[in-house]
């Protein structure tokens, strides 16, 4: 059977710009309710530093053909300090753009999905919080989301033995995304608490 990873391989930039077309269609027409060109232009920034926060640093994992990266700490501070609407955005779109900056891009597909419900998660969590806990809580749930999604579709392609060996990886990031996330989240929303306004 061809790995779903190499079948989606070519496919990754042209669901990266349909995602992202329906992304500004939805803004747009939100505009009322959103501060839109704010909105899009801060989505844009925080998917970028996930894109490239998650394609500096990678160590492969060949058991899947994933790797580790550092980009949940920019996913889980973006959903955090911005709120659900630029956290999915930047979790889904800004990580799947790093999957194929890094040379993975048959991940992309599956990185948007698993990704953007982080960020949906812990931006729905953490909106208008800067408590510690409230922040802790909403990188946990959103840690859970994204080592469980990944694991669900390693263990359907690869079987559960090799998708277990990417567990303890995945933690890590989740981890340290919380960790950082946190700090950063807590920092930018008590310095400027008018990033509420974007919410």
């Amino acid at each position: 059977m061809t790995e779903l990873t190499e079948i989606l391989k070519p496919y990754g930039p042209y669901v990266l710009a349909t995602v992202t077309l329906l992304y500004v269609a939805y803004i747009f027409m939100n505009r009322k309710k959103f501060r839109s060109a704010s909105v899009l232009a801060l989505s844009a920034v925080m998917a970028a530093v996930v894109g490239v926060t998650t394609a500096f640093i990678t160590i492969a994992t060949p058991a899947t053909g994933g790797y580790l990266n550092f980009g949940d700490t920019m996913v889980m501070f973006s959903a955090m300090a911005f709120g659900p609407v630029i956290g999915v955005f930047a979790g889904g779109v800004g990580s799947a753009l790093g999957d194929i900056i890094a040379g993975y891009p048959g991940w992309a597909p599956i990185t948007l999905v698993v990704k953007g419900l982080e960020g949906l998660a812990i931006g729905y969590i953490a909106r208008r919080s800067d408590n510690v806990s409230t922040l802790v809580i909403a990188g946990l749930i959103g840690g859970i989301i994204m080592v469980s999604g990944y694991f669900a579709f390693e263990a359907y392609m690869y079987g559960i033995p090799a998708a277990a060996t990417e567990v303890p990886v995945n933690i890590v990031q989740a981890v340290t995304g919380v960790l950082v996330g946190t700090l950063l989240a807590q920092a930018i929303k008590k310095r400027y608490p008018e990033i509420e306004d974007l919410l």
